[in-house]
């Protein structure tokens, strides 16, 4: 048989025709799949790094004009801050009105900097986006007061505080019908409430049993009992009584961020930071890029936060090299980090400003990190 014939006889090989259909065929069909899958709807939203915002620096006001992120007056202040020391945010990918694909879904699970979560996880069965909005706005106001709390106070002001219900969540929230807006929380569990999150911490504690809460309305004082129920806040499961809470606080002077379009607690570590950069002579960093998260309560206690690791690469991709995360968060932090920046861990605003002391004098040798565990 010539070379010719046997070339010929391959070609008409039935066997490796009906294996080329079949491939052909594989394509197809996995084509069809996919388109199908772009169209089908999903259980599941996407974080993604969100846009970061130096708080020594300027930010957007609501009429388009670049403003001091901090704004103080009545006092004081230095402007021979460098460097920056940033906050962060996350993103979210989808609603209850629109998810996204599949293969939107594929694309971020490859994908480092992203995380695909449950949409309950952050859009609550119940809970309109506006309410959700609402709520986070409120606790964006909140921290903000809560981080000029602790940042005059490490300064030495004396800073009074009344915790008072600012609102009730829905209608079926446990505390509802319990407690109203505009109550000024006493006690809870017989322990002196002095700040929001105090309270959130001992309702925490409690793990899902009945917390007895004093309160005072219209000078009136009365005892309730709430029974929480967990849900998801900030990217972490919590137990909730439905009230948001804002603490009151007699500030010596003027302290205004102004900040649009990010709600949340989470900045309020690096608000606290910026605030006290602002006040104080010299940079705070050494006139590093410095990046952090981490919510913050009155006394300087510096608490976890969502949304973790994709807030670790967004603050590498705006330049920062350095970044303070809460210590309570290093087991998302562990084997997440990105090239180019380091992690240092805090538990209070004390730890925060020790780790910039050492970054400003390039002894970061002894500063707590993030381990497993």
């Amino acid at each position: 048989m010539t070379l010719f014939e046997q070339s010929q006889n391959r070609r008409r090989d039935p066997r490796r025709e009906r294996r080329l259909v079949i491939g052909m065929w594989s394509i197809v069909v996995a084509l069809l799949v996919l388109v199908a899958l772009t169209f089908l709807p999903t259980a599941y939203v996407i974080q993604r790094p969100g846009p970061v915002y130096d708080t020594i620096g300027t930010a957007e006001s609501a009429d388009g004009e670049e403003v001091p992120l901090i704004a103080i007056s009545g006092t004081d202040t230095f402007d021979d801050t460098a460097g920056t020391l940033d906050l962060t945010t996350v993103q979210v990918v989808g609603n209850r009105e629109r998810t996204p694909s599949w293969f939107e879904l594929a694309l971020a699970w490859m994908d480092p900097s992203r995380a695909v979560v449950p949409i309950d996880n952050v859009f609550p069965e119940g809970v309109t986006s506006e309410q959700r909005e609402e709520q986070n706005a409120t606790l964006m106001v909140d921290s903000q007061a809560e981080a000029t709390a602790a940042a005059l106070s490490e300064l030495g002001y004396d800073v009074g505080a009344k915790v008072v219900v600012a609102s009730i969540a829905s209608n079926d929230a446990p505390a509802a019908g319990l407690i109203e807006e505009g109550d000024r929380i006493l006690a809870a569990d017989g322990t002196e409430i002095t700040d929001a999150g105090q309270l959130r911490e001992l309702i925490q504690e409690a793990g899902g049993a009945p917390v007895s809460i004093d309160y005072e309305r219209d000078g009136e004082k009365g005892t309730v009992e709430v029974t929480p129920r967990e849900a998801e806040v900030d990217g972490q499961q919590a137990w909730l009584i439905g009230i948001t809470l804002t603490t009151a606080f007699d500030f010596p002077f003027d302290v205004t961020i102004q900040l649009d379009n990010v709600g949340g607690p989470s900045a309020g570590m690096m608000f606290a930071l910026g605030i006290i950069d602002v006040l104080t002579p010299g940079a705070l960093n050494g006139g590093e890029d410095v990046a952090g998260t981490g919510t913050i309560a009155a006394d300087g206690t510096v608490g976890p936060i969502g949304g973790i690791r994709q807030k670790l690469y967004g603050a590498r991709d705006a330049g920062a090299e350095w970044f303070l995360a809460p210590a309570a968060n290093c087991n998302e932090v562990v084997g997440h980090v990105p090239d180019g920046l380091q992690v240092f861990a805090v538990d209070t605003l004390e730890d925060s400003l020790g780790a910039l002391e050492a970054i400003s004098a390039g002894k970061t040798d002894d500063l707590p990190v993030c381990t497993a565990g």
